[in-house]
């Protein structure tokens, strides 16, 4: 018989279909469906090294002996307009603001073919390094409510590029979903005089059957209550509300865990299409004691459809404690 799961953060409700259940290798990408291997240059790139538009406006460049490594660059159709005034409207039960804010590309690596999961561990903390850096300058622009950092890797997960890149949004209102975690991790707190995310951490190392991997500094593991099938949480063992004050140790750690639980996912699921992004605290609360930034992992191997639409419920086909027993078997 399926049953349900409540996530303790969202209060997401899952059901867990055992009857429809897959073997978690069932979830790999058909060989028919892996695209070509792609070159390492593509002439056709604008992200591809020696395609750079000198006109193109540059946020940040780290570099090293042989030139540089990432880049943070304009989008070329961004969502929201960086100049401008934060201009709130009202009228009745209408409400509107300026579309103010930052829409940034990050270009992970010179080569077009490049992917984290295969990377050097040296390149992805130059990604981090780089996140951070645009992080906490942004957040210093008082128009600012919140900021997304999220990645697309494959078609189905949104990505129009091939080359390797991510993307960094601000926005000049907190997103609702993020505003709901904050509120019940707020209740949480009040109720219990503890961060509900340290508490779910503790709760999962007891446990151990969830976790992927474990670090000095971070915890990969399936949530209970995963919405998805391998859908994964990386969580700091340090409690810390905001991305931005990340520091370099646990910048090296993390770009460790990060190769490798994506790695795990290149080879046990025939290198899947997910996102990723990092949830953190808004510019008003960076330092409070409710609550704990992580980063998400969600791999598309499986397709909401139309219960999911009208319920807000998901259906998850996969158990999170196999799942996770299949990732971390994984070398």
């Amino acid at each position: 018989m399926s049953h349900l799961r409540q996530n303790f953060i969202t209060k997401d409700w899952v059901i867990f279909a055992t009857e429809r259940a897959k073997r978690p290798h069932e979830f790999a990408r058909s060989v028919a469906d892996i695209p070509p291997v792609l070159p390492m240059y593509k002439s056709t790139c604008p992200f591809c090294k020696g395609n750079e538009n000198p006109s193109e406006a540059e946020y940040l460049r780290i570099e090293d002996e042989h030139g540089w490594r990432v880049r943070i660059i304009p989008n070329k159709y961004p969502a929201l307009s960086i100049t401008g005034d934060r201009i709130r409207h009202s009228e009745g039960i209408h409400r509107s603001i300026t579309g103010v804010g930052y829409h940034e590309v990050l270009i992970e690596h010179p080569d077009h073919n490049a992917t984290i999961a295969l990377m050097e561990i040296k390149d992805i903390i130059h990604i981090l390094n780089a996140y951070r850096q645009r992080y906490n300058i942004i957040y210093l622009d008082n128009r600012i409510e919140s900021i997304i950092i999220f990645k697309n890797h494959g078609e189905s997960a949104g990505t129009s590029l091939e080359h390797p890149h991510s993307q960094i949004t601000a926005t000049p209102v907190v997103p609702s979903q993020i505003r709901q975690r904050l509120i019940e991790a707020t209740n949480y707190f009040d109720d219990m005089g503890e961060c509900i995310f340290c508490e779910t951490l503790r709760d999962e190392l007891n446990a151990k059957e969830r976790i992927i991997l474990e670090t000095e500094h971070f915890v990969a593991f399936i949530p209970y209550a995963a919405l998805s099938p391998f859908h994964m949480w990386v969580f700091p063992r340090r409690h810390s509300s905001c991305f931005g004050e990340i520091n370099d140790l646990e910048i090296a750690d993390l770009a460790y865990t990060l190769k490798t639980v994506l790695s795990k996912l290149f080879y046990g699921l025939n290198n899947p299409a997910y996102n990723y992004t990092i949830r953190s605290m808004t510019t008003d609360a960076r330092h409070s004691h409710y609550f704990h930034w992580y980063l998400a992992i969600v791999p598309r191997v499986s397709q909401a459809a139309g219960f999911e639409l009208g319920s807000g419920m998901y259906i998850n086909t996969a158990m999170p404690e196999d799942s996770a027993k299949f990732l971390r078997e994984i070398s």
